[in-house]
């Protein structure tokens, strides 16, 4: 009987390609969860912003004041990252404003968000609402002239 020589281990090709693949797959691995954790902060910061925005504007409607102005701030030591800019301009109807509130980042100055809305002031005279109290005061005028006529 002759013996067989059996060779029952890896060659150090074989492991040295299973090191290769490895190392491929786990900088492949590493990559994608960084990735993922870039897009969830970017996804956190732009839901924080937007939040800011909308509750800025929330806080102008609140006042129920509306002054066709300007104004800057920021968000107080709960937010210190983040600064605002509001601007209330005239809109093509009486007593409609145009706002416009920008996020920006505190240190850079860069504008993160923009929201606008359209706000009505309840308490400003529409044209038209001083035309018919007008007509109103001309038709009361007529019929008192018209009573001393008689």
């Amino acid at each position: 009987m002759t013996a067989r020589n059996h060779n029952g281990g890896f060659s150090l090709i074989e492991v040295m390609c299973a090191i290769l693949i490895m190392g491929v797959a786990l900088v492949a691995l590493t990559r994608g969860m960084t990735t993922a954790l870039a897009s969830t902060k970017d996804s956190e910061v732009q839901t924080t912003v937007a939040t800011l925005a909308a509750g800025q504007i929330e806080t102008l409607r609140a006042s129920a004041v509306l002054t066709d102005d300007t104004t800057e701030g920021d968000f107080g030591e709960s937010f210190p990252k983040y600064k605002w800019q509001q601007t209330v301009s005239p809109s093509d109807l009486d007593g409609l404003h145009q706002v416009d509130v920008v996020v920006q980042d505190a240190k850079s100055g860069a504008t993160l968000y923009k929201l606008t809305t359209l706000l009505f002031d309840s308490d400003y005279p529409s044209s038209t609402a001083a035309e018919a109290k007008q007509k109103q005061k001309d038709l009361d005028k007529a019929k008192k002239r018209n009573k001393r006529g008689q």
